[in-house]
């Protein structure tokens, strides 16, 4: 090989590499990546210049690293893997599946001299195949919030019990998600979920769903009908809206919880349940309480496990990831290709209050997506009150703002939130601490007082 094509050689081979949809990536002998095409950094979320000299275990943060490195594996056997199916952790902190495959690297003396991998995004048809099976796991509950992973990190308890839960939060929030997580975590998630929204029913056909009836009970009443506790035997009863039922239905439901037992109506002997209890309300139910308005004996029986979820407003730091789940959701039920949002669509986002909180932005990029045929979601394609929200005293104009004003609000607040802690600040938004650092150098944000802090250098 002349000595002009030796040096064509790898700028051949770096065009060739960035111009494949999967993510690919070498190691030399002691792990440290060598090449990181385009397709891995937009999987991984990892940038070029900070994957190139790092171990790929810091890279990738798959399960699968510590306990059985495929591309150790291979450079230990000579043996290729071929689509293996494994966890990363992205920059984000999303956990997401990809497909790898790998194969060793040999210098011109047939030399081992590292590996390489290749990997495939898996995330569209794993949220295909559960749409298709119904199905919801913890890992469907998207959040960098740290109040957020604070409640992550009992849920798994929590599940393994068999105490009735109490979640409270606006509606919205995603009480029942967080309830069906806390099912599939449990013993009894190869048992039935039921919901019921108790809000929505008068008090005759609550009681009637709940416990059922027999035939005869009254003149419509042709055969038996179970009801949701029947039906939910030995599985997870879900009551949505507790704080809606009547004063007549609270001494009912206290009876039955008390005694683990129901009677369907019409019936003349009682029927015992094996059920778990998780109840819900987007109200304050102490307030309720306090009001006379809801029984203080059911609320302490109900109450034992408590979780309180925080409203999007208070949590916008998941809104890009949000924003980016549900984009690839309508992708797949709608056979779109929208590959995001414009900066300015954005920021209108950012700076939106959302009453109707997670299912609110839900419904706003279902409308985008109406309107948008292809490409990015603009600001055109959001709701009017959207965009059309004043700014707050601390925020600068929505018109006058660039999505670099928006970056550098929104990390302003994070570091606020960690008493300007950097490598907290880090953890919590999933990324390393020198693209933090860069981030910040680059919007020029200085801690008040430039406090060394420990473990920073």
């Amino acid at each position: 090989m002349s000595e002009q094509n030796k040096k064509t050689a790898p700028r051949e081979r770096d065009i060739i590499l960035d111009s494949i949809a999967d993510g690919v990536f070498s190691v030399d002998d002691q792990w440290h990546i060598t090449s990181f095409n385009r397709a891995a950094e937009r999987i991984t979320g990892v940038p070029y210049e900070d994957a190139i000299g790092q171990r790929c275990k810091d890279v990738l943060k798959a399960e699968i690293c510590d306990r059985g490195c495929l591309l150790k594996k291979t450079m230990q056997t000579g043996k290729p893997v071929v689509n293996r199916t494994v966890y990363i952790v992205n920059a984000e902190g999303r956990r997401m599946p990809i497909s790898i495959s790998t194969a060793l690297l040999r210098d011109e003396e047939d030399r081992i001299i590292g590996a390489v991998e290749t990997f495939r995004d898996l995330s569209l048809e794993e949220q295909l195949r559960k749409k298709i099976e119904g199905r919801y796991s913890f890992e469907d509950i998207i959040s960098r919030n740290h109040r957020m992973h604070e409640l992550f990190s009992i849920l798994p308890d929590m599940a393994n019990s068999s105490s009735t839960v109490l979640i409270e939060g606006e509606s919205g929030t995603g009480k029942e998600l967080i309830a069906k997580a806390i099912h599939n975590l449990s013993p009894r998630k190869s048992r039935p979920f039921i919901a019921v929204n108790c809000a929505a029913l008068p008090d005759t056909l609550l009681e009637s769903e709940l416990f059922g009836y027999k035939a005869g009970a009254f003149t419509d009443a042709r055969k038996d009908k179970p009801g949701r506790f029947k039906l939910a035997d030995k599985g997870t009863l879900f009551l949505d809206e507790i704080g809606d039922i009547s004063p007549a239905m609270q001494v009912r439901l206290l009876r039955v919880l008390q005694e683990k037992t129901y009677e369907p109506l019409g019936a003349v002997e009682s029927i015992r349940h094996d059920v778990r209890i998780i109840a819900a309300t987007n109200k304050k139910l102490w307030d309720l309480v306090k009001e006379e308005k809801f029984r203080e004996d059911l609320y302490y029986r109900i109450n034992i496990v408590r979780l309180e979820l925080p409203p999007l407003r208070e949590r916008m730091e998941d809104v890009p990831l949000l924003v980016d789940h549900f984009i690839e959701h309508f992708n797949v039920l709608q056979g779109k290709e929208i590959s995001g949002v414009t900066d300015e669509a954005l920021a209108c986002l950012m700076t939106y209050t959302y009453p109707g909180n997670i299912r609110e932005l839900e419904n706003i990029i279902e409308r985008a997506f109406i309107l948008c045929k292809s490409g990015m979601i603009d600001r055109v394609h959001l709701p009017e009150p959207v965009c059309g929200i004043a700014g707050s005293p601390e925020m600068p104009a929505l018109d006058a703002m660039s999505f670099r004003d928006m970056e550098a609000i929104f990390l302003t607040n994070v570091l606020r939130r960690n008493s300007w802690n950097k490598n907290r600040t880090a953890q919590e938004l999933g990324i390393h601490k020198s693209t933090l650092f860069r981030k910040l150098k680059a919007l020029g944000i200085q801690s008040p007082g430039r406090v060394t802090e420990k473990g920073e250098s």
